[in-house]
């Protein structure tokens, strides 16, 4: 069986984009990961996407609510595309992941960002079924909302996570279909911000969410996919919150 590094790394070599006319996004992320002073990061690897180049992304949630996202490619053509309407505020930065061992890797920002995040996963029993089930499915399953929503509502408790929204609509109004084809947990994580430690991993008192995306309380890293809907020519991309 492959290791996750190695999976990892034939994702950055080989990924494809799934077929279909929506704006589509192939590679790896960890979807959201609460820490106990009530920081919560985030990150996005897509080596591959319809609307522009690979990019790496960072989100990040400070303790009074407010959400920045990090990325290596203008925001028009990564994340805040789709939910720029609920940022304080988006920047460009290098993002640099680096695997320490087939389980374990680093996420650094160095410039006045100052982060430095290190995830170690695991595969758990319940990981590993739900992984066996999602990478056997057609591609049509991934494109069915009513599924989608099922599937969000039972692997949410079943990954002891809160609520997990697998399609709904962005904060920018873009309805989004997410496909995790493999899931692991993390299973421990330590991160620096500006020189602050972030604390242990711990859920949140209030769920949080951006549009019908909910941040899991628990941290899921995936491989996989997410397609949203083509913007019309002359839609407007919003990128920042309205001040």
């Amino acid at each position: 069986m492959q290791e996750l590094r190695d999976l990892v790394a034939d994702v950055e070599a080989h990924a494809e984009l799934a077929p279909g006319d929506e704006e589509r996004f192939t590679g790896y992320a960890l979807m959201s990961l609460p820490f106990s002073s009530g920081h919560v990061l985030g990150l996005r690897r897509f080596p591959v996407t319809s609307v522009g180049p690979g990019y790496t992304s960072v989100w990040l949630r400070n303790p009074v609510g407010a959400w920045t996202i990090y990325t290596t490619v203008p925001a028009d053509v990564s994340c805040p595309r789709y939910f720029g309407s609920a940022l304080e505020s988006t920047s460009i930065h290098d993002i640099g992941i680096t695997w320490l061992d087939d389980r374990s890797f680093t996420v650094m920002i160095a410039d006045e960002v100052g982060l430095a995040w290190t995830v170690r996963l695991a595969a758990t029993r319940m990981t590993r079924m739900m992984s066996g089930v999602a990478h056997s499915l057609p591609q049509a399953f991934w494109r069915n909302a009513p599924f989608l929503t099922m599937m969000g509502a039972v692997a949410g408790p079943a990954l002891r996570a809160g609520r997990i929204g697998m399609t709904g609509r962005t904060p920018n109004t873009q309805l989004f279909k997410a496909s995790p084809r493999r899931m692991w947990v993390v299973e421990s994580s330590t991160a620096t911000l500006g020189g602050q430690d972030l604390g242990a991993v711990a859920a949140l008192p209030d769920q949080e969410r951006l549009g019908d995306f909910w941040m899991p309380q628990r941290g899921i890293f995936m491989i996989g996919g997410a397609a949203f809907d083509a913007l019309a020519p002359d839609a407007a991309i919003v990128t920042t919150a309205a001040g």
